[in-house]
């Protein structure tokens, strides 16, 4: 087996889970159903083992002008406890990879949190692009364990049964950090990835099993990945790999607000500005298929008289809003809302229409 494992895969196991490789690692993609799951978040509260998330440290007297210069949000402008999304892009624009950057205290500190399938791709980008850079990098993603609590009870669950009482005040996009019972560090944030609202925990390995455990007793329903692909999808959220990859830049995918032009520098800033300058020969879309038919990535898109014009990056039928979506790559000329399509499925094609990414409201806490 050429996979690795998270420390809670003997849980996983036990529990009965259905493995399946992702991103390098043998991973639950559900223990009961998808449907069960993604509506036990959508109205309670979901747990999830994301441990094989990457966790980067940079620190240094130049961390903060370093990680402006590889990440395109503007760092200068966050808070200490506070997270911002982004990208890191090659010149031309192209994704290395989609994350999360948490400021720690003062300017001289920051902890990045990487895509699994990206960590030993990214640390080696990252080490390349430090020259001339007063920075310590340090790739700690085998040190941590990492537990995502979702759902309206997430916050309870995080209070109530894990005790950390911190994570109550913490609004969208924070974090404060804790201890568990050896004095180790634990980081709690505010952030998730379901549309809900939600709380990401970082802890040591034997800890991150510990409240793994202690959720579980508490009845926090286990998740897994496949749920967390629709819910993240109804919430218009990007995958790498889907929405995001090496060919996709975060203009094309619509996510050029995180890319902050007006910074002096940032590598592929220029090819950003000139695609938001100029526009992009594609562009990422939401469809909805006027059928029960479900569309899959790599379903072709076309015009309605036939004619392929993109894509399907990610699809399926809502489990929350019963209906057929994607998200699609298409030419820009189609990309307007309401623009009429049609998408070829199983060799038919069915009646589509251009509507907004973001298909589920979503319930964050502000």
């Amino acid at each position: 087996m050429d996979e690795k494992l998270t420390c809670l895969y003997d849980s996983h196991v036990t529990l009965g889970a259905r493995m399946s490789p992702f991103g390098g690692f043998l991973m639950p993609i559900q223990y009961s159903s998808i449907p069960d799951e993604h509506n036990a978040v959508r109205t309670a509260a979901g747990m999830f083992d994301v441990s094989h998330m990457g966790e980067v440290a940079v620190s240094g007297p130049d961390a903060l002008r370093f990680v402006n210069h590889i990440f395109t949000n503007d760092v200068s402008t966050l808070a200490e406890g506070g997270i911002l999304y982004g990208m890191m892009l090659r010149e031309d624009g192209g994704t290395v990879d989609d994350l999360l950057v948490y400021r720690e205290a003062g300017s001289e500190s920051f902890f990045l949190v990487i895509n699994a399938s990206n960590i030993d791709k990214d640390v080696a980008w990252i080490k390349a692009c430090a020259e001339g850079f007063d920075v310590v990098i340090d790739n700690q993603s085998e040190a941590w364990g990492e537990i995502a609590v979702q759902g309206p009870e997430a916050e309870k669950a995080v209070t109530g049964v894990l005790g950390f009482e911190c994570a109550s005040a913490l609004t969208f996009y924070t974090f404060c950090n804790a201890a568990d019972g050896k004095g180790e560090r634990v980081i709690i944030s505010r952030t998730g990835y379901t549309g809900e609202d939600g709380f990401e925990i970082y802890a040591s390995i034997s800890a991150t099993r510990e409240y793994w455990a202690k959720l579980l007793e508490a009845g926090v329903k286990p998740c897994g990945l496949g749920c967390r692909d629709t819910l993240r999808f109804e919430a218009g959220l990007p995958l790498y790999g889907d929405e995001l990859s090496d060919e996709i830049s975060p203009v094309m995918a619509g996510l050029g607000v995180f890319c902050k032009t007006e910074k002096t520098e940032f590598i592929g800033r220029e090819a950003i500005a000139a695609q938001k300058a100029e526009g992009t020969a594609y562009k990422l879309v939401g469809v909805e298929v006027l059928d029960r038919a479900i569309p899959r990535a790599g379903y072709d898109v076309e015009t309605p008289e036939g004619e392929v014009i993109g894509r399907v990056t990610t699809g399926y039928r809502s489990p929350s809003l019963g209906r057929s979506l994607c998200f699609a790559l298409v030419q820009s000329a189609y990309s307007k809302l309401g623009t009429a399509l049609q998408l070829r499925i199983h060799g038919k094609p069915y009646p589509a229409v251009v509507i907004k990414k973001r298909f589920y409201q979503t319930n964050y806490k502000k």
